[in-house]
């Protein structure tokens, strides 16, 4: 697949918003132009070297998603570009783009956990409770929890999330949209690991993240991909370790073995990293959804 990391030198509507990996650009006054780039960040470092087609993945699996989600909560999701017949952009920001509505994004993140891995499990180790609350003895790494959790986090455009209790998520939403958006994503991960369970994958914890369009609330940004989520082959699961992954775990797993201190800039991949991390990508869209790109 060819890289696309930057989308400056294709023809596009203005540019209102950069992020880590998505690019979002100015349609109309209620529409997005949603570009996913190959960028990779780790622990909210974008790295130098993109993964070739990974933002195609992106793209297309977060569509998938939001197309099977809509009898839970309705979503941002508009149509893919490619679908768009009148669309004079290239083959190339076809494939990794989506129109979506504008929204007004909430400023809590919403993880959904189904296994103690992660922040999660650093904090257990430490306190003995995730996201605040006391949990059970003897966790080990991997160990499913007996009903999915929900552990909120602060949003930050720069440097990192913060993990928060929920009765923090109240004070920053208020109780009403807080109980909301810990119920939608706790059914939208229940669902959604019940079905990836079934093509061989366990998801182990997921982030979602919500707008509100007028007064009503809605699913916004990317929805259960390699990017948002930790995949694991179930074929391979063993609790009580570190798991082999579908996403981008294994780029993380590289980095801690370098001496290097999580802030920018960010060291170059190598070429093995890269190839197998885009493999991975590829495989966990094609078992998920029964297709190929």
């Amino acid at each position: 697949m060819p890289t696309f990391a930057p989308t400056g030198t294709n023809k596009l509507p203005k540019l209102v918003h950069r992020g880590k990996v998505r690019d979002s650009h100015e349609l109309s006054s209620n529409k997005l132009l949603m570009v996913c780039t190959d960028r990779i960040s780790a622990y909210d470092v974008v790295l130098p070297n993109p993964i070739p087609g990974k933002g195609i993945v992106l793209n297309q699996l977060s569509a998938f998603w939001f197309n099977i989600t809509t009898h839970i909560v309705p979503n941002h999701f508009v149509g893919l570009t490619l679908d768009d017949p009148k669309s004079n952009l290239s083959a190339e920001i076809k494939r990794r783009s989506m129109v979506v509505k504008k929204a007004k994004r909430i400023d809590i993140e919403c993880v959904a956990r189904g296994y103690i891995t992660g922040s999660a499990l650093q904090e257990y180790k430490s306190t003995g409770k995730i996201a605040g609350t006391p949990m059970p003895k003897g966790l080990r790494e991997g160990d499913r929890f007996p009903e999915p959790i929900f552990t909120p986090a602060t949003k930050s455009n720069e440097g990192h999330d913060e993990n928060i209790s929920f009765e923090q998520a109240v004070e920053i939403e208020g109780r009403e949209v807080a109980e909301k958006v810990r119920d939608l994503s706790l059914q939208i991960y229940t669902e959604a690991r019940n079905y990836a369970r079934e093509r061989g994958i366990i998801i182990a914890d997921t982030k979602f993240e919500f707008g509100k369009l007028g007064d009503e609330l809605i699913l916004i940004d990317e929805v259960l991909t390699p990017d948002s989520s930790r995949f694991w082959p179930l074929d391979e699961y063993e609790p009580g370790r570190g798991q082999h992954a579908f996403d981008k775990q294994f780029v993380r797993d590289y980095l801690e073995t370098l001496d290097w201190d999580k802030t920018p800039p960010g060291p170059t991949l190598p070429d093995e990293i890269i190839e197998r991390s885009q493999g991975r990508y590829l495989e966990a869209y094609e078992k998920l959804t029964g297709k190929a790109l």
